[in-house]
């Protein structure tokens, strides 16, 4: 399995980016996928996820503004940022697996993570 992440990049606030995540040997059909992130000196954390019926989670910080997504095909995952924060700056990591194991906290499959760097 393999996933690689891609479309960080430096914004400024208030501003929009689109983070794909693409798959191989893994599609994203009947497992779970998420957005993680994580920012220097703080703990990394879920923003968004697509379980296997399609129903979507978001976290509180950031619901309305980011939508998770994947394509037809099932072989990439989209997050899109939109109304970006100051404090939406880190590193942003795909992630997927089986529901099982999505339920214990630690999904298997990770990508190496895409930087986006929000500024005023």
């Amino acid at each position: 399995v393999q996933l690689v992440e891609s479309g960080g990049g430096s914004v400024q606030a208030g501003g929009t980016l689109r983070l794909s995540c693409a798959s191989s040997g893994w599609p994203f059909r009947h497992v779970c996928s998420a957005w993680f992130r994580q920012a220097p000196g703080r703990e990394r954390e879920k923003v968004a996820q697509l379980s296997r019926d399609d129903t979507t989670d978001y976290a509180e910080s950031v619901k309305g503004r980011f939508t998770i997504s994947k394509d037809s095909t099932d072989t990439t995952l989209f997050l899109q940022m939109n109304n970006l924060k100051l404090e939406d700056t880190a590193t942003y990591y795909c992630a997927t697996d089986f529901c099982s194991q999505f339920s214990r906290g630690v999904p298997r499959y990770w990508g190496q993570g895409t930087q986006v760097t929000v500024s005023s």
